[in-house]
């Protein structure tokens, strides 16, 4: 009888390896003469294997100019809420983001990354001999515990003075009940007085699904909130949108969209985010 062969370790393992998969996208972007951003470490820390699963993502990497726009979108947010007066940034399921490394940050303000210990440690292997710009602390955290949760956002909230929330491509994987949940979390700390994530509707959520969902779900990461209301769903739970911004427009704006899609671009766009047609957007959320 022949023995049974081992089985070939999936690319993606779980949640924390969808970070390499996007590291990819920021790379090639940095490579271009007209970038949007430029981040030098994307490429290592991606690795090989983010670029073998961005290589099977073949959706995903058709529909890249989404990531790059929602990339230079929060940049773009995040720099305007720190000239504002923000004095503390916190990246809730950080990943590989290097934000603090390749943008221009006060040296006063201090940034704080929450994510599971393997990332992180894997991130700080990779970006060792790199200085960031600014103070930058790193939390290893599984944000699914909630009373771990509320007694670090009670502690980062007593000292910080003005608060920026970064949750971006996190929410999409959690249910609506986690994701109200999180945002009462995040509202009862005063000084936490602003949230950046992006947000799809229910019509991207069923294209996502049919597209790479099994490949996600098979990795632990089920695709799960996309609420019909749009921004509107965080208002009851302590939250108000004060800026949406449309990936489709916004890439359309910045020519990064496919020929084809840059001519359905030029057609009217809802103001509201439809729920029964694929959109994806960056939101900004103040204090209800």
């Amino acid at each position: 009888m022949t023995p049974a062969q081992p089985q070939a370790e999936p690319l993606l393992r779980n949640i924390s390896d969808t970070a390499r998969w996007v590291a990819v996208y920021r790379a090639r972007e940095s490579d271009r003469p007209d970038a949007l951003f430029h981040d030098p470490f994307a490429r290592r820390l991606a690795g090989e294997r983010g670029q073998q699963i961005a290589q099977s993502m073949k959706f995903s990497s058709a529909n890249s100019w989404s990531m790059i726009t929602r990339t230079y979108l929060v940049d773009q947010i995040l720099t305007a809420q720190i000239q504002q007066g923000v004095d503390t940034v916190i990246n809730l399921a950080a990943g590989l983001d290097a934000r603090p490394y390749r943008m221009q940050l006060p040296s006063s303000l201090d940034w704080i990354e929450i994510d599971l210990p393997e990332i992180l440690t894997y991130k700080e292997e990779i970006l060792r001999g790199e200085k960031p710009a600014c103070s930058l602390e790193r939390v290893r955290l599984d944000l699914a515990d909630g009373a771990a949760r509320r007694n670090l956002f009670a502690l980062l909230g007593r000292h910080a003075k003005k608060a920026l929330i970064i949750t971006e491509g996190l929410l999409i994987y959690l249910t609506p009940e986690e994701v109200a949940t999180l945002a009462r979390d995040l509202a009862a700390a005063p000084s936490f007085q602003s949230w950046i994530f992006d947000l799809a509707s229910p019509g991207l959520l069923r294209m996502l699904r049919k597209k790479m969902g099994s490949q996600l779900s098979d990795a632990g990461a089920p695709l799960q909130f996309a609420p019909p209301e749009g921004p509107e769903f965080f208002i009851p739970h302590g939250w108000k949108p004060a800026d949406v911004r449309s990936l489709f427009k916004n890439a359309a704006r910045l020519k990064r969209l496919p020929f084809l899609l840059s001519l359905l671009a030029l057609l009217p766009q809802p103001e509201r985010p439809p729920a029964s047609r694929p959109w994806c957007g960056v939101c900004l959320l103040t204090k209800g």
